[in-house]
């Protein structure tokens, strides 16, 4: 189900809030990754500049800001980027786990900007990631 207006005017003035308050989320977010799936660092072992990491977090804030809008492509992405990870050795759970890590280090960035609507709309688009990272081989309806 597409995502509605206002849910996606929440969700993107959350982006700019956490921008606008922390600057570069790269190393926050993967602190907390790191925290809830250790395995996940050896992954990374090469990336000594966080460029990899910065790079990968960059597509998902695209791939937001396309889901939430016209979804051109970021629902396929997703489901491509799944099967990719796979190839990673990445476990679908951990993948999945990557959306709501974001989401909560949004949250921490915007601090008492963050407001119970805006909750309410993550927490609708985490759901509706959800079906594309379980699913990578199902074409759902954009």
């Amino acid at each position: 189900m597409p995502t509605s207006e206002h849910d996606a005017a929440l969700i993107l003035q959350s982006l700019e809030t956490a921008a606008e308050m922390v600057g570069d989320l790269t190393p926050r977010v993967y602190a907390r990754l790191f925290e809830q799936q250790p395995a996940m660092r050896a992954q990374f072992k090469r990336d000594t500049d966080d460029a990899i990491k910065g790079e990968m977090l960059a597509r998902v804030f695209e791939a937001v800001i396309d889901f939430v809008g016209e979804r051109r492509y970021a629902h396929r992405l997703i489901q491509c980027e799944v099967v990719t990870h796979d190839g990673y050795d990445v476990p679908r759970h951990v993948f999945a786990t990557f959306f709501r890590v974001v989401a909560a280090t949004i949250k921490e960035a915007c601090g008492a900007a963050w407001s119970s609507d805006t909750n309410a709309a993550w927490e609708r688009l985490l759901s509706d990631l959800d079906f594309y990272v379980a699913h990578p081989d199902q074409y759902a309806t954009a």
